[in-house]
């Protein structure tokens, strides 16, 4: 009866929560509790090396970095935790890239409870959707696709693990094939070896299929249900042909855009330098794979310190932009730098619209794009003076480090764990931010119900430019 009475409370708590707060507040406040309930297991001797040590602030540095599935650390992860922590790492991974409600909503189909409306709406925040129907639906599709590949590929990088003589036993073979697999899918990028894969550098199978699963966690939900449904329509004797969402046309548009022209720039850069001993396929390899993963994955295959800073500098950038919108990546998002061009594009030949695919876009959504845009370039340029005045190393290092925890990429020069204490949090509140999005952390702050003022002043020009 007590239990019945506490679970009642908590059911009565949640609801004055719900009725209070915005869907934006509720899932950051779900993010928040994700994170404090990591620092807990985190702690825990079952997931921890025998006699290892991290300070308080480190772990929840941690603590933050896996919900955002960033990748950044502070410390060895071997040396820290053991291998049940690693799994319990893999846990998380798929509770920060694919949502707490994609994950706590898979739970209620699995045991056939009834979804409410609020829940849905919550998972339409959570997943970044402009509409509420068919967003159960995108979870079981997407989440069964991404899971069912992790498996597959996972699979597979066992047996050519063992077979490839990468690792002594079965065992081994089996725990890194399973991780590689996941820690690609949810573009996690933790290294828990000390070397990320660049033992597996001139390994250009693996590459391709690594690459193949950052796209994949990368390209957004709403595209790979796309695909499902085309996949679907083919196989059917309908004869109305398929037609994609806009959003997926330019989600692919704006990473094939930034995929080959990434591959090209860094090529240009590097095929003289740190490319020079590589034959001309592995230079092109090479630059494809450090294109895709700088854009979220966080793996690498050198010692990032051998690059020139213009190649850096270009990093950075594809670290500031990262992935599609509701996918398991970060940044300002592929359709915010694609609607910022169009809007350019459109600008320079005197248009008042911006149009693409034969489709008008939202003067809503191209304002939307231009705030993201700009209050993400403040965010990252005030903490990267920020972080000159407060620690002691280059400016190349410190943008790196910043953009890379903006865009939840994991990508650094190895200065992590020699920041200071203030510098540490700076990075863990961009990590944060990276993972709830720009545009969620500026909507934080607005209260639920907005006053609408029922009239508009006269307008008047200024002087532009």
């Amino acid at each position: 009866m007590n239990f019945s009475r506490r679970l009642n409370f908590v059911k009565r708590s949640l609801r004055r929560l719900d009725n209070r707060f915005s869907s934006i507040q509720i899932i950051v406040f779900y993010y928040l509790i994700m994170t404090l309930l990591s620092l807990f297991l985190f702690y825990l001797p079952v997931f921890r090396q025998p006699n290892s040590h991290a300070s308080f602030l480190d772990m929840v540095f941690m603590a933050i970095s896996t919900v955002s599935v960033t990748g950044l650390t502070t410390f060895d992860i071997n040396t820290v935790f053991n291998e049940t922590g690693v799994v319990l790492l893999e846990i998380l991974f798929h509770v920060g890239g694919l949502g707490i409600m994609m994950i706590s909503t898979f739970f209620f189909i699995v045991s056939k409870r009834r979804i409410s409306l609020k829940q849905r709406q919550l998972i339409m925040t959570d997943m970044n959707q402009p509409r509420l129907s068919g967003v159960v639906l995108l979870i079981k599709i997407t989440l069964t696709m991404l899971l069912c590949t992790e498996l597959i590929f996972g699979t597979v990088f066992s047996i050519y693990f063992y077979f490839m003589d990468y690792y002594a036993t079965a065992g081994e073979a089996i725990f890194y094939g399973f991780y590689q697999s996941i820690s690609a899918v949810t573009n996690s990028g933790f290294d828990v070896t000390g070397n990320s894969i660049i033992p597996l550098a001139n390994d250009h199978l693996f590459l391709i299929i690594i690459m193949f699963l950052i796209f994949i966690g990368g390209i957004g939900f709403p595209v790979l249900m796309d695909f499902y449904g085309w996949v679907t329509h083919r196989r059917s004797a309908s004869k109305i042909p398929f037609r994609f969402s806009l959003f997926s046309k330019i989600a692919l548009l704006a990473f094939v855009v930034l995929f080959v022209g990434g591959t090209i720039i860094i090529w240009l850069l590097e095929k003289n330098h740190s490319f020079s001993h590589l034959s001309t396929w592995d230079q092109w390899l090479n630059s494809a794979f450090y294109s895709m993963t700088t854009r979220n994955a966080g793996l690498q295959i050198h010692d990032l310190n051998q690059f020139q800073n213009t190649t850096l500098i270009i990093f950075s950038m594809l670290m500031f932009i990262g992935c599609s919108p509701s996918s398991v990546g970060g940044g300002i998002r592929t359709t915010t730098i694609a609607i910022i061009g169009l809007y350019l594009y459109s600008f320079l030949k005197n248009e008042e619209d911006i149009n693409i695919f034969n489709r008008r876009i939202p003067q809503n959504d191209v304002r939307k794009s231009v705030v993201v845009f700009m209050l993400s370039m403040g965010m990252c340029f005030f903490s990267i003076l920020f972080l000159t005045a407060t620690e002691d190393h280059s400016l190349i290092s410190i943008i790196v480090e910043v953009t890379s925890a903006f865009g939840t990429t994991g990508l650094s020069l190895g200065i992590t764990d020699d920041l200071s204490a203030t510098g540490k949090i700076m990075i863990a509140i961009l990590m944060f931010i990276g993972r709830i999005g720009m545009l969620y952390t500026l909507l934080l702050f607005v209260p639920k119900e907005t006053r609408d003022l029922g009239y508009e002043y006269p307008e008047e020009k200024i002087i532009i430019g």
